[in-house]
């Protein structure tokens, strides 16, 4: 039996814009938290799945505008973040665990024409998840996020983030999301992103997350992600990028989605101006209107 820990609900009280009712699902061994506003019975679902070492918080300015234009709009927290249980072993943080705990979401819901925005890690989870449940998805944009396979070496920013998460005493959850804008956060936005993980010990999959990106290309996802690069060769739903201007992590890996996947032919592809990784936190309500004429141009 796995332990895990569950952040108290004291640690989420007063947050700012985040009026959201909580939801959850039991996920076998796991109790995973979203995000799920908008109608029901929507014809159309958005799944916006967060990255490191952020939580739904991070799709609060998006969540409103997109639920209030018809969509049922999810946001989960992924396991070990947000309102999501927390393992304590840090061995079940596996790139293969989240994909599971992510497909198992999906099907638990039953959710169904789904249009996915996907960044930083939930790219790598929901991309890959995309690609084993095809039928369930009618539309994709990726946004600061890749499908590393370790052929390309890694730039020199994720290696230093990769050893300062590994080597730092106490993880600055906060600090990271605003070393990660290029606009100033207000303190109670930074004490939001903090919330979550009252101390190191729930700090546990935000410390393992930079260890599993496969960075060698015989890591063992990374010929999971090749074939999933083989899937997107094929892929002729529609598929988007909307990747910023100041992120020197994912710079310039748009490119990759926009000549490689036939659904991305023709797109209305953007460069988010003034926003660095974390966009959805200084560019959320732009990235809203975007998706949403990205699904109103391309009906399913």
């Amino acid at each position: 039996m796995q332990t895990f820990l569950e952040t108290p609900t004291g640690s989420f009280a007063n947050l700012t814009d985040y009026p959201f009712s909580p939801n959850y699902i039991q996920l076998k061994e796991f109790k995973m938290h979203y995000v799920d506003e908008g109608p029901k019975d929507a014809q159309e679902t958005i799944l916006l799945l967060h990255g490191e070492p952020s939580w739904s918080y991070l799709y609060r300015k998006m969540v409103p505008p997109l639920a209030m234009k018809g969509y049922r709009v999810i946001a989960p927290d992924l396991i070990g973040f947000g309102k999501s249980d927390k393992p304590t072993d840090a061995n079940i943080f596996t790139y293969e665990n989240h994909i599971n705990w992510l497909k198992e979401f999906i099907v638990a819901l039953d959710l169904k024409r789904i249009t996915l925005f996907c960044q930083d890690w939930g790219g790598l989870l929901g991309l890959r998840a995309v690609a084993d449940l095809d039928s369930r998805f009618s539309r994709v944009c990726a946004s600061n996020t890749f499908l590393p396979t370790g052929d390309i070496p890694p730039k020199e920013g994720f290696l230093k983030w990769l050893s300062f998460s590994q080597e730092v005493s106490k993880l600055p959850i906060g600090k990271i999301i605003q070393n990660g804008c290029v606009t100033k956060l207000s303190a109670e936005v930074v004490k939001a992103y903090d919330s979550p993980f009252p101390d190191e010990s729930y700090k546990v999959a935000a410390r393992k997350f930079p260890t599993l990106v496969p960075i060698s290309s015989d890591n063992p996802e990374s010929e999971k992600n090749r074939q999933a690069w083989l899937f997107y060769k094929n892929w002729k739903k529609p598929f988007i990028t909307m990747f910023s201007d100041s992120d020197p992590i994912t710079k310039g890996g748009d490119i990759f989605f926009r000549r490689m996947i036939p659904g991305a032919k023709g797109q209305k592809h953007t460069t988010i101006e003034g926003a660095g990784h974390f966009l959805q936190e200084e560019k959320g309500e732009l990235l809203a209107d975007l998706l949403s004429q990205f699904i109103e141009s391309n009906p399913s």
